[in-house]
């Protein structure tokens, strides 16, 4: 029995990572998309007014999808966190935790921070530049 929860914990992991690379590939990719119509229209918007409002359109969906995918890696941090909480504390009761190094937990929540900051100010060029531009 042991045995199958440590695959299900293993399989949650997995699952969990691969949701994450969604959201990060979503949102630059949605930020790098909005930064170039953005800049493209960013110059006629002084005389075109719908693409002034494309251009705000264009922001808020940045900022809505930039915030879900922020919540997202926040709880796909805190979801690991008691996925690998879980696997230690199996690993210690059968004696096996030293194989496994703690300070893992740490690097998993650097990179986790690492991949928000990335967003967000991809995020933030991707509202700023068409603004200056413009």
């Amino acid at each position: 029995m042991l045995e199958k929860v440590h695959e299900h914990i293993v399989s949650e992991l997995q699952q969990n990572t691969r949701t994450d690379t969604i959201f990060i590939i979503t949102a630059i990719f949605l930020n790098l998309l909005a930064l170039g119509v953005n800049a493209a229209t960013a110059e006629n918007s002084r005389e075109d007014t719908n693409l002034l409002i494309v251009m705000f359109v264009m922001v808020a969906l940045v900022i809505v999808v930039n915030i879900i995918v922020i919540i997202g890696l926040l709880k796909g941090k805190q979801t690991r966190g008691k996925l690998i909480g879980g696997l230690l504390q199996m690993y210690k009761d059968q004696d096996v935790d030293k194989y496994y190094d703690v300070s893992l937990l740490t690097n998993y929540n650097t990179r986790y921070n690492l991949f928000i900051l990335v967003v967000v100010f991809i995020g933030a060029i991707a509202i700023a530049i068409p603004f200056i531009i413009r």
